[in-house]
């Protein structure tokens, strides 16, 4: 789905209208900045979705930051 959205986007060359709201294109901006920094530490963005995913319903609150991309990548060189 990730890719699909982002497809989207590069195909358009416009700013994100597919969202439908103000609130749905900050929320887009975020995950494009989140899947981005998976990037650029190394991780493929769709397995550290898919991995944060699994995990963060589990995941105690006051860890979250666990979750961020370059704690990780430390973690899980399965991940790249």
């Amino acid at each position: 789905m990730i890719h699909a959205v982002i497809r989207l986007h590069v195909e358009n060359g416009r700013d994100i209208i597919a969202v439908g709201s103000d609130s749905g294109s900050d929320r887009a901006a975020c995950l494009y900045s989140l899947l981005g920094t998976a990037k650029l530490n190394g991780l493929d963005p769709e397995l550290y979705l898919r991995e944060v995913l699994e995990r963060i319903a589990d995941h105690p609150i006051n860890r979250v930051h666990e979750l961020l991309p370059w704690n990780l990548s430390t973690l899980h060189s399965d991940l790249a």
